[in-house]
C-alpha cells in the first residue's frame, strides 16, 4: 500500500536523521558511479518568472528510486505564498510499485541543499573563519546559514539582498537564532569582510567579480542550478585555486562552471567533484591563502538520500505507534 506523508510528518522526522552523513555517503557513492543520475527535467516560465526541476535517480542494488518534482516562483512571497515548493515520490527499485509520496513541499529540498552547502565548507575551510557573507534573503539564505552553524564557530554575518525590506526580514530571524547580522549595500562589500561566503540567489547575471575576492576566501555557489542563472563572474573560477562541483557532468551545463568551461576559463582536469574530495580527503590541500569555489548545481543523489531516509523514518515511527 502507497503511504503518504505529510509536511508535518516529514517535519517531524527529519531534525533526528544524521543528514550530513547521509548526504556526504550519497556523494560519495554518485563519484565513484554507483548512482544512476538522468539527465535533470526543467519547465521554464517568463511570467511570473520560475522554474520546475524534475531530478530522479537510483542507487544501484538498493531498494528504492526516487523522483524528485520541485519549483520555483520568486515572486511568490509578493503575494504572500513561498517562492518553492514540490514532492518526492518513492518507488520499489525491484517492481516499479509506488511506496510512499512524500508532501514536502520543498522542504526537503531545501534541507538537502542546506546540507551539501555545510559540507562544501567544511572540505574547503580549514581555517578559522573570520566573517560569513550571505548573498540573497530568501528560504535558502536561512537554511544555509542554519546549517553552517556546525561547521563553524562564527556567528558574524555580513549579508546583501535585494531590497533594504528582505535584509530587514533577514537579520530579524537569523538574529533570533543568534546570529549577528550586518546588512551590506553591495555583494562587494559583502565579499570585502567574509571568507565564506554562500551565494543563494537565483541571478542571472554575476553579483560578484573576481576582483571582489579575497585571497582565503571560499565560496559555495548554490542558486546557479540551471542553464541560464549565474552568480559568479568566471574569471572568480580562472583565480580560484580549488574549483569542486557536486556533479561535473551536471556542470558541464548549468551552475558557475559551464559558464568558465564555455569560455575555455578552465578545463575539466581543474575541477574535483564533490564526492571524490569526500572519499579522498588528502586530494586537496587547502592552504590558507586558497581561493576555493564551491558550484552546487542540486545532483538527484541528494534527493534519494534523504526520501529513502525520511520514508525509512516515518515506517519505524508508524510501526512503534501501532
Amino acid at each position: 500500500m502507497t503511504c503518504i506523508y505529510s509536511l508535518d510528518q516529514i517535519k517531524a522526522v527529519v531534525r533526528d536523521l544524521p543528514l550530513t552523513s547521509i548526504i556526504s555517503e550519497g556523494f560519495t557513492a554518485y563519484s565513484k558511479g554507483d548512482v544512476i543520475v538522468p539527465p535533470v527535467g526543467e519547465l521554464h516560465f517568463d511570467n511570473p518568472p520560475g522554474d520546475t526541476h524534475i531530478k530522479y535517480g537510483y542507487i544501484k542494488n538498493h531498494e528504492t528510486y526516487v523522483i524528485k518534482i520541485a519549483s520555483g516562483f520568486y515572486n511568490n512571497p509578493e503575494i504572500g505564498l513561498p517562492s518553492s515548493t514540490g514532492m518526492m515520490l518513492v518507488f520499489y527499485q525491484k517492481t516499479g510499485m509506488l511506496k510512499a509520496i512524500l508532501l514536502d513541499e520543498g522542504y526537503l529540498t531545501d534541507i538537502r541543499t542546506a546540507v551539501a552547502g555545510s559540507i562544501s565548507a567544511a572540505c574547503l575551510t580549514g581555517r578559522p573563519v573570520k566573517g560569513i557573507g550571505i548573498i540573497g534573503t530568501g528560504t535558502q539564505a536561512r537554511f544555509q546559514l542554519k546549517y553552517l552553524s556546525a561547521v563553524t564557530s562564527c556567528r558574524k554575518v555580513y549579508t546583501w539582498g535585494r531590497t533594504q525590506e528582505n535584509m530587514a526580514l533577514y537579520k530579524a530571524d537569523m538574529e533570533r537564532l543568534g546570529f549577528e547580522i550586518i546588512p551590506q549595500q553591495t555583494p562587494a562589500e559583502v565579499a570585502a569582510h567574509a571568507s565564506l561566503i554562500v551565494t543563494t540567489t537565483p541571478s542571472d547575471r554575476p553579483l560578484l567579480h573576481a576582483a571582489d575576492i579575497k585571497p582565503g576566501t571560499c565560496i559555495v555557489a548554490m542558486g546557479s542550478d540551471t542553464e541560464t542563472k549565474q552568480e559568479l563572474d568566471v574569471d572568480i573560477l580562472a583565480k580560484a585555486d580549488v574549483v569542486v562541483a557536486d556533479a561535473i557532468s551536471q556542470c558541464r551545463v548549468r551552475g558557475e562552471i559551464s559558464k568558465a568551461l564555455a569560455r575555455g576559463i578552465i578545463t575539466e582536469t581543474d575541477i574535483i567533484e564533490l564526492g571524490d574530495l569526500l572519499a579522498n580527503p588528502a586530494k586537496v590541500k587547502v592552504k590558507d591563502a586558497d581561493i576555493c569555489v564551491a558550484d552546487l548545481t542540486g545532483v538527484a543523489v541528494q534527493d534519494i538520500q534523504i526520501a529513502t531516509a525520511v520514508c525509512n523514518a516515518l515506517s519505524s515511527k508508524i510501526k512503534e505507534e501501532a
